[in-house]
Formats: C-alpha cells, structure tokens, sequence
C-alpha cells in the first residue's frame, strides 16, 4: 500500500513562493490504480519525485508498505517500480542482459531474476526481443521493454508517469494490458497523467489535482456526485475556468 500524508513542496522562482505540492493526501491499496491526474505544472510529477526519494518534502511523508521514505529511502524505493514516457534503455546491452542487470540491482537472485523475466516477456510479448541489442528497437518495443524493467523486482508499488505519452493507438493498448495485469496481480499503482479520456477508462480512483492541491478525490462516480459533471475534462474545465461555472438554481 502506497500512503501519502499532507505532502507539500514549496520552490522560489523570481522572489515568489510557489506550491508546487500544498497538503496532498491519499492512499491507495493492492489492485487499486489510483489516477493523479492534472494539467501540466498541476504538480504530479512533483509528488512522483517525492514519493520516489528524489526530492525531500517541506511537509508531510510518504509511506510504501508501511515504511517511511524519510526513515529508510533505501528499503521504500526497493518496494516502487517506476515507468516514465522516457524509456532509458541501454543500446549495447540486449534485452536480457539489461533487464537481469536491473533485477542485480534490486539485489534479485539470479535464478529468480531468470524465471521471473521469462514469466514477464511471455505477458508483455517481447520473448523474441531478448537477445536483440536494446539500441536496435522501435519506439514500441522500448516500451514494452521498460514496462517489464519496472516490474522485474515485483514490488508491491508502481507509479506510471505519463505513460501513454508519445505512443501510437497499439503502443496505448500495450499500456492498458499492462496497468490490467498490475491490477490482477495486486499492485497499488499510481497513473499521472493529463489524458484524462484514458484515465476514465483505467483508474479506479480519482485525485483532481489544480495547482498543487487535491481539489476533489475518490470514484468515478463520487466526483460527478461532488463536482456536478460527468466527465473528467468538464470537471478540469470548472477548475481552470471558475467563471464558467454556472450557477445552481
């Protein structure tokens, strides 16, 4: 389980105080797949940095399975499998070499690193991609390939950060495939991202997040209840433009 408890970021720019994060809370359990969703500069990658150790809040923690990243950074980041729209892949290395290299890394054994990545090529299709030099891949098939990195230590947590970014109708259903599997095998996964058609589609639950703040948070259905719309773009729409709103009778 993934929790996160009044986060906050603050930056300078210019001589003003900016809150890139302001008192973010949620939690989010195994098989759930949680949708942080916002316009770009909403702070989602922010909060990414942060849950990933990479930036140290000004306020609040995160926990992932029930240790704090600011206790023990090492032993939380074990737990977290992290997919970005940037692949990353090492082009000398072929497939197998660079995915058992990032199981070591996780301090896998290497007998369970094996099984385990046939297991996920056979999910995510690239069993023939293995023995090809990772440089030589089309856009696609480095994603696939990065999808299965993230996965390759199984932990119990994965944050997507615009994952569909970039990619063809074929490369955004290799996504949806993958976020099902997450689901079914348990994760928590957290999705950032701005296209907000696919994350109605995928996520089970919602944070709408404007200016570094949670501005509403749970079902699908429970923000059309709290926002009055049916859709998420709508619900965006009112939050960037409160002029628009019409009034209650």
């Amino acid at each position: 389980m993934l929790k996160i408890q009044s986060l906050s970021k603050r930056f300078v720019a210019e001589s003003e105080t900016v809150h890139a994060v302001d008192g973010l809370s949620f939690e989010v359990h195994p098989g759930e797949v949680f949708g942080l969703l916002g316009p770009n500069g909403a702070g989602k990658t922010t909060t990414l940095r942060m849950v990933l150790g990479l930036v140290r809040p000004d306020d609040g923690y995160t926990e992932v399975s029930g240790i704090r990243t600011s206790v023990d950074p090492f032993a939380a980041k074990a737990k977290l499998g992290f997919v970005s729209a940037s692949d990353g892949v090492y082009p000398w290395l072929t497939v197998r070499e660079m995915l058992l290299y990032f199981a070591d890394l996780y301090g896998v054994e290497p007998t369970e690193a094996s099984g385990r990545l046939e297991t996920l090529a056979d999910v995510m299709d690239i069993v023939s991609l293995l023995d090809r030099r990772a440089g030589s891949l089309s856009t696609g098939q480095r994603q696939r390939v990065t999808l299965v990195r993230g996965l390759i230590h199984d932990p119990p947590v994965m944050l997507l950060d615009e994952p569909t970014r970039g990619l063809d109708v074929v490369g955004v259903q290799t996504i949806f495939r993958y976020i099902a599997h997450l689901r079914e095998t348990g994760k928590a996964v957290v999705v950032c991202t701005h296209r907000l058609d696919e994350a109605e589609r995928l996520c089970d639950q919602f944070g709408l997040l404007h200016r570094g703040r949670l501005c509403h948070h749970g079902t699908l259905e429970e923000v059309r209840r709290d926002t009055g719309r049916e859709h998420l773009v709508e619900m965006f729409d009112d939050l960037m433009n409160p002029a628009t709103i019409e009034p209650s009778a």
